[in-house]
């Protein structure tokens, strides 16, 4: 038996191209700011003269962005060392928060599939995708760009390569583009449906049928600006869902997500009475024994590579975090089916 449950909303075709980000191939007018050396100044080194009287960044930031373009002087690139003279002039390109994130080859990044523009990954739990307020440091982007320096791209954001992202808290697949044309192809994919997305979640109760679809728009919370909600004014949300197993408390499920809302998969299946489990924001807080964590995995992908314009599927198996918690549920199944077998 399939389930379907709909909503309405009042958004259109229209209004949601004129909401969409603009994308990354759009030409941009970049307009440097111009500055004089000052007299002061001669046989300086160039990294120490921007840091001592520019200001606004380190040295070390200062060389970061001199190795990356975003600063000319007269007229051309140059390197960190080379020594002024009174009069020449700097021109200072506009710098993306990113280009002055300090590389950290600590924080794991796990290549599944590599080319020369275009990176699939395997996200770690408990790692945050881009730098954000609370989470200056030690993010996935600090890692892709110890790994993959060319992502380094002064005219972008503070999310250099991402494509999509997953919450803290979710592990799996992820696909990061090297060049700035591979991101717009890749996101151009993703809004025609081209990119394809199937995710494992444990969610509370049992759920009855053996598919379903739930198609009911999401948007802001209007009394938490942190948590999105089911909201007929919001965009248009659809997830596709089977029923993997049915175990004590709780429903394995393999969920296929047409669209990708903020938060999509743990807002639909809250809205259907089933959070997930271990979701501490939409769902119960306590989950099975044993869940550290929300019970969202990126599964399997399928998308088409620029550069071989081949269509291709990744996968990776559940994580052993993940994996332990439905072990022990299938064990307290087995327990109970014997007991009731007495």
């Amino acid at each position: 038996m399939a389930r379907r449950i709909a909503g309405s909303s009042r958004s259109r075709a229209g209004s949601r191209l004129a909401s969409s980000p603009a994308s990354p191939l759009a030409p941009k007018e970049i307009t440097p700011r111009l500055h004089v050396v000052a007299p002061w100044g001669a046989r300086m080194r160039l990294d120490a003269y921007l840091s001592q009287y520019v200001g606004e960044h380190s040295r070390s930031e200062w060389r970061r962005l001199l190795d990356a373009g975003s600063v000319m002087l007269n007229g051309q690139m140059t390197k960190p060392a080379t020594r002024l003279s009174a009069g020449d002039r700097l021109a200072l390109l506009p710098i993306a928060p990113h280009a002055v994130l300090e590389p950290d080859p600590t924080i794991p990044v796990d290549v599944l599939y590599e080319d020369e523009v275009l990176v699939v990954i395997n996200k770690p739990t408990g790692l945050v995708v881009h730098p954000a307020p609370g989470h200056e440091n030690g993010t996935l982007v600090h890692g892709l760009l110890a790994r993959f320096p060319e992502l380094r791209d002064p005219s972008g954001q503070m999310r250099p390569g991402i494509v999509h992202r997953l919450d803290k808290d979710t592990s799996g697949l992820m696909i990061v583009a090297k060049t700035t044309e591979a991101v717009g192809t890749l996101q151009r994919q993703m809004q025609q449906g081209r990119i394809r997305k199937r995710y494992r979640l444990l969610v509370a109760g049992t759920i009855e049928e053996e598919q379903g679809i739930i198609d009911v728009p999401i948007g802001r919370d209007r009394f938490n600006r942190q948590r999105m909600a089911v909201r007929p004014d919001g965009r248009p949300a659809r997830t596709e869902f089977r029923v993997l197993d049915r175990l004590p408390g709780y429903t394995y499920v393999d969920a296929g997500l047409p669209t990708g809302r903020t938060h999509q998969l743990r807002v639909h299946f809250t809205h259907i009475g089933h959070p997930v489990a271990g979701d501490q924001t939409y769902g119960r807080r306590r989950g099975p024994a044993g869940l550290r964590r929300q019970f969202v995995h990126s599964r399997e992908l399928t998308l088409t590579p620029p550069k071989s314009g081949k269509e291709r599927t990744f996968a990776v198996e559940l994580p052993t975090d993940l994996a332990s918690v439905l072990l022990t549920l299938q064990a307290e199944r087995g327990v109970a089916g014997r007991r009731a077998s007495l």
